[in-house]
């Protein structure tokens, strides 16, 4: 899988794994990265699926309605891959941290719920409800940021409640920063998933 690598600036602080929205780059989250959660190392991935042109990390088959065969494909792929790259930079596997957004954020939502083992926590800015009827794994303690848009038109507040409940009923600790905004990421909610950040593992 295509991606970068950047060592964290100290050895106590985790491992941020980027996974960018739709038509995105390993390139796009290294701002809000180095934002949320400054020194952190940074294991930035591109998504390996194209549509029309535009890289994802798991086929759809049309707006907000994906393919769960490939979802599930995609997500034993990557956590493969997430085991693989530790092991190659000499990293702590139980100390990768996610920070998705768009459909990378349904990405890291979906290995949330299929691993145990997948993160030591997540930022999920804008995601939805991946898949239905899956585990959920149990995640019991593990942190999740939630950051959503009370006016999105893509991820809907519906979709963050029901994806909120599906993570909570697998143990995880989950805080959901709502703005009155639309699909972006606020500076509001930056600074949110940053103090989240800081409490949890700066």
């Amino acid at each position: 899988m295509i991606h970068l690598y950047e060592p964290a600036a100290r050895a106590d602080l985790p491992t941020l794994v980027l996974l960018h929205g739709t038509g995105g780059s390993e390139r796009d989250l290294l701002p809000l990265a180095g934002h949320v959660a400054p020194g952190a190392g940074l294991l930035a991935l591109r998504g390996s699926v194209a549509e029309n042109g535009m890289l994802r990390f798991f086929h759809r088959i049309a707006e907000g309605v994906f393919d769960e065969e490939d979802l599930v494909f995609r997500a034993h792929e990557l956590h493969a891959f997430l085991a693989e790259a530790a092991a190659r930079y000499g990293l702590d596997r139980r100390r990768f941290v996610a920070l998705g957004y768009l459909n990378g954020a349904n990405m890291a939502a979906s290995l949330l719920l299929h691993y145990a083992d997948a993160f030591r926590g997540a930022m999920l800015h804008h995601p939805m409800v991946p898949i239905r009827g899956v585990g959920p794994a149990d995640i019991a303690g593990v942190p999740v940021f939630i950051g959503a848009g009370r006016n999105d038109p893509i991820c809907k507040p519906q979709e963050t409640e029901a994806l909120t409940a599906m993570l909570q009923q697998a143990g995880a600790e989950v805080e959901v920063r709502w703005e009155y905004a639309g699909h972006h990421v606020t500076a509001t909610e930056a600074d949110a998933a940053a103090a989240w950040f800081g409490r949890h593992f700066a």
